[in-house]
């Protein structure tokens, strides 16, 4: 299952690099380059999110810091207990962005595995040789919104949804919660609250 949700990500990041008016003929070969592509911006991010942990850690450092300095002034206890808890609240937060970012040698190994390429082959070929239909089936839950008019991020995860669901028989309430997953991850609040619309009367049109 965390394979499957690496290549979702992967396959996600993949589409962003296909022109959706030019690129319908890419063969194996350029899909494979994309791939590449993906997985170095994956890598990237896990380094920015590093860097900002590093950031988040030094400053709760000098919040405890100054808590001390507080308290060794004669300040009251009520404000000096306030500043730790914003601290150790916030050490929790760093800690499971940490745990989530150190996860990714786990993607950095799997990445040469057979498996998930040809997974995320499959699913970028699916979306880049049935597009149109594809959109025309979301767009036909849409409910007043047309497809075209979302951001491109957020069209690639419903289409990334819809192949779960109708091309590699996914279990609906997987797909769509791996949907969401990567809305949460990649798409704004707007974003996200349309997407979860969208999966949701989708997944309607399915069970019936």
């Amino acid at each position: 299952m965390h394979n499957r949700s690496i290549s979702r990500e992967l396959s996600l990041l993949s589409l962003g690099l296909f022109k959706e008016e030019e690129d319908l003929k890419l063969n194996k070969l350029q899909i494979e380059q994309m791939f590449e592509s993906a997985l170095d911006s994956l890598i990237n991010h896990c380094r920015d999110e590093l860097d900002n942990c590093e950031a988040d850690l030094e400053n709760v450092s000098q919040n405890l810091l100054e808590s001390e300095l507080k308290e060794s002034s004669n300040s009251s206890l009520e404000n000096v207990r306030e500043e730790l808890k914003k601290a150790f609240d916030k050490i929790e937060s760093i800690m499971n962005s940490l745990s989530v970012t150190l996860d990714f040698p786990k993607l950095l190994i799997s990445s040469n595995h057979n498996d998930i390429r040809e997974d995320v082959y499959h699913r970028i070929s699916r979306i880049i040789y049935n597009l149109q239909t594809i959109d025309s089936e979301i767009d036909s839950v849409m409910d007043g919104w047309r497809l075209k008019r979302l951001p491109r991020i957020d069209r690639d995860i419903l289409r990334l949804a819809y192949v779960d669901i109708h091309f590699l028989d996914t279990p609906v309430a997987v797909a769509c919660d791996e949907a969401v997953n990567l809305a949460n991850k990649y798409s704004d609040t707007q974003g996200r609250k349309m997407i979860n619309g969208v999966l949701r009367r989708m997944q309607k049109v399915k069970v019936k």
